[in-house]
């Protein structure tokens, strides 16, 4: 019962986490859309054993399940929940905006919920937390495993106005002197946690960023070719520590997947994906529309417009004028 789905970019406030939503494209994608909310909130609702629930779930998108959360009653989410693995839960909460993902894991057993943001992206845990309430905060990270922890304290020790705090730690990585059947070894190692797996990352033995391979390149390789024909050396790359506002032009010139982001020591933190860099054009053009409208700033955009108006109107004036005047 798997479906393509069509997702267009909902841009949220700068530091936020960019939410996926759903783009109907005529009344039958739509129709269809109900029906699927429909079949899942019946399933819930039903008295199928555990088991039965599970599997006909498994069938549909995490991002339909994310949407029919705020359908649900407390009782029912807590249901879904105790049901669904934590592997698929962690990839429901991906889709969910990170206020109600909060309020969302507040409802269940603590233990539960750090098992599940230990599963799901770091940069979008990240988020997530800072709705937390610090103590409760606290309290989850300590509960959470160790390499979570570790992954998240990367990306926290940048401000958010720095790009590496949109990096993910969701990469492959190799070292650059391994022979082809190495490599492939190691690969599949590291893909069971790793699901970005399109562009492979090379390093030296002291963790120094070398360059990128291609997976498609590794795969088609004979295991008689030596690796170092296969990595592109030149492969563009950002430090963390750079500001957003100094790298995004850079950045929107690749047309890669992900690009790598470096410490000042050019080891390898991370990477910043081609979906991410999209969501940062997505806020820069936010910002930008707001400025023209003479908001101050993008939240806004969001104002009732009797109130709006009357803020705005004498700069809209002024403006106005002062094109007249040009022309």
């Amino acid at each position: 019962m798997w479906r393509i789905l069509d997702f267009d970019s909902a841009c949220f406030c700068a530091g936020k986490r960019i939410r996926r939503a759903k783009v109907m494209e005529n009344t039958q994608d739509y129709q269809d859309y109900q029906d699927y909310r429909a079949e899942i909130l019946g399933i819930v609702r039903s008295n199928a054993s555990p088991g039965i629930m599970r599997n006909k779930l498994e069938d549909y998108h995490e991002n339909d399940l994310a949407d029919v959360f705020p359908d649900l009653s407390v009782a029912e989410r807590r249901k879904l929940c105790r049901i669904l693995n934590l592997d698929m839960l962690a990839d429901i909460f991906e889709y969910i905006d990170e206020k109600q993902a909060a309020e969302y894991l507040d409802e269940m057993d603590v233990r539960k919920a750090a098992a599940i943001l230990s599963r799901m992206e770091t940069d979008a845990v990240v988020d997530v937390l800072r709705m937390i309430p610090k103590e409760k905060r606290a309290l989850l990270l300590e509960l959470m495993d160790d390499e979570a922890r570790k992954d998240m304290a990367v990306i926290a020790a940048f401000d958010d106005e720095e790009i590496g705090s949109r990096m993910t730690t969701n990469y492959i990585e190799i070292r650059e002197n391994l022979t082809v059947k190495q490599a492939m070894t190691e690969l599949v190692s590291q893909a069971a946690k790793n699901d970005n797996i399109s562009t492979i990352f090379m390093v030296t033995a002291d963790h120094t960023f070398y360059g990128a391979m291609d997976l498609k390149d590794l795969i088609t390789a004979r295991q008689d070719t030596r690796l170092e024909d296969l990595i592109v050396t030149s492969y563009p790359y950002v430090y963390g520590h750079e500001l957003i506002d100094d790298c995004i032009e850079k950045l929107k010139d690749y047309s890669e997947n992900s690009i790598p982001i470096l410490d000042n020591d050019n080891k390898l933190l991370g990477v910043i994906t081609s979906q991410s860099i999209v969501d940062l054009v997505d806020d820069e053009m936010g910002e930008d529309y707001a400025m023209f409208a003479g908001l101050t700033a993008e939240e806004d955009l969001k104002e009732p417009l009797k109130e709006s108006m009357k803020k705005r109107l004498p700069w809209l004036l002024v403006l106005l004028a002062l094109g007249t005047v040009v022309s």
